[in-house]
C-alpha cells in the first residue's frame, strides 16, 4: 500500500509540475515540464535523503563521537529489528528531529543540538523511537519526496511571478500557476503526512516502551520550536512535514503538517493508560533524568 501510495503521490505531483509549466509557458512549457518532473522524481528517489541532510548542514557522527546519542539509537534499532540507520546531529538552537531514506537499508536519523539540550534521555529516546517507526513503516521516502518536489514546484511557481514564455499575459493562468500549484502540492503532503505522525506516534512509543516520555518531548518540543523556529522551514516550509514537529512551532490548523499536538499527546497518554506502558529504563542503563550533552558526548 505504501508503494502504491508513493507513486500515487508522485503521479499527483508530476501533474501539478506539468500544470505549471503550461501556465507558465504554454504547450512548450509542459512538454518540458514532463521530463523535468521525471527526471525530478528519479533523482529525488535515489538522491532526497542527501538533498535534505545538505538542506539541513548535518554531519555523521558515530559511537566515538556521539556515544550517547547513537547508542540509545543503536538499541532501539534492534529492538525494532532494523538495520543500524545513518546518525546525523544538526547544530542548531531549534528543537527537532526528523528520519530519511528510501527504505531501512538506506536510513538516516538526524535530530539538532537544541533537540539533545532540551529533553532528558527518555525523552530523547521517544523521540527517536518516533523516527524509527517512519523507518519501519517505509514512510521516509514518500515524505522526503514530498517535500523536496513540494519545495520544486513552490520555486517554480515564484518563477513564474517574474517570467511568462508565451508572452500571452493571462494574469488569472499566472496567479492560479503562482498560488493554486503550491497550495495543491501542500494540500497532497498534508494528506499523507498527518495520518503518518499517528502510526510513527505509536509505533515509536510501543517500540520505546515509554508514551508518555514522547507525550512530555512533544510538549516541550512545540514550544521550544515556537521559541526557535527552524530556519529551513522559514526558507521552504515544504520541509515542514519531515520533522516531529512542524519546524515554525504554530499550533494545529487547517494548513498544518502534522496533528495538534494536544490531541497527539492525548492519543499517547491513552495508549499508556491502556497498554500499561510507563517506560522501562534505557537501552545501557542510561540515567533517566537528565539531558544528552549538546554534543552529543558522555556527560
Amino acid at each position: 500500500m505504501n508503494h502504491f501510495r508513493t507513486m500515487l503521490l508522485l503521479a499527483a505531483l508530476t501533474a501539478l509540475f506539468m500544470a505549471l509549466g503550461f501556465t507558465i509557458g504554454g504547450r512548450g512549457g509542459a512538454i518540458i515540464a514532463f521530463p523535468v518532473a521525471a527526471g525530478m522524481n528519479l533523482f529525488t528517489y535515489w538522491n532526497a535523503d542527501k538533498i535534505v541532510l545538505r538542506m539541513h548542514d548535518a554531519r555523521e557522527v558515530d559511537g566515538r563521537s556521539a556515544p550517547q546519542l547513537h547508542g540509545i539509537i543503536r538499541a532501539l534499532a534492534t529492538r525494532a529489528e532494523l538495520p543500524m540507520p545513518r546518525v546525523y546531529l544538526i547544530d542548531s538552537p531549534h528543537p527537532n528531529a526528523f528520519a530519511t531514506g528510501r527504505d531501512p537499508e538506506h536510513a538516516a536519523v538526524a535530530a539538532t543540538t537544541g533537540l539533545l539540550g532540551l529533553l532528558d534521555r527518555e525523552e530523547v529516546a521517544a523521540v527517536m523511537a518516533h523516527e524509527l517507526a517512519h523507518v519501519k513503516n517505509r514512510d521516509t521516502l514518500i515524505m522526503t519526496m514530498a517535500a523536496t518536489i513540494a519545495g520544486a514546484i513552490s520555486m517554480l511557481a515564484n518563477f513564474g511571478m517574474f517570467f511568462r514564455g508565451d508572452g500571452r499575459g493571462n494574469i488569472l493562468a499566472l496567479l492560479m500557476a503562482v498560488f493554486v500549484a503550491p497550495f495543491a502540492a501542500m494540500i497532497v503532503q498534508l494528506a499523507l503526512s498527518r495520518a503518518r505522525e499517528y502510526g510513527a506516534d505509536r509505533g515509536g512509543a510501543l517500540i520505546s516502551g515509554n508514551p508518555r516520555a514522547l507525550a512530555t518531548a512533544l510538549a516541550k518540543l512545540q514550544a521550544g520550536a515556537a521559541r526557535n523556529p527552524s530556519p529551513v522551514v522559514a526558507r521552504n516550509p515544504a520541509a515542514a512535514s519531515l520533522y516531529i514537529i512542524p519546524g515554525l512551532g504554530r499550533g494545529d490548523s487547517l494548513f498544518s503538517t502534522h496533528p495538534a499536538t494536544a490531541n497527539r499527546i492525548a492519543a499517547l497518554q491513552a495508549l499508556a493508560d491502556e497498554a500499561g506502558l510507563h517506560g522501562p529504563p534505557l537501552p545501557g542503563g542510561a540515567p533517566r533524568a537528565s539531558a544528552l550533552d549538546p554534543l552529543g558526548r558522555n556527560g
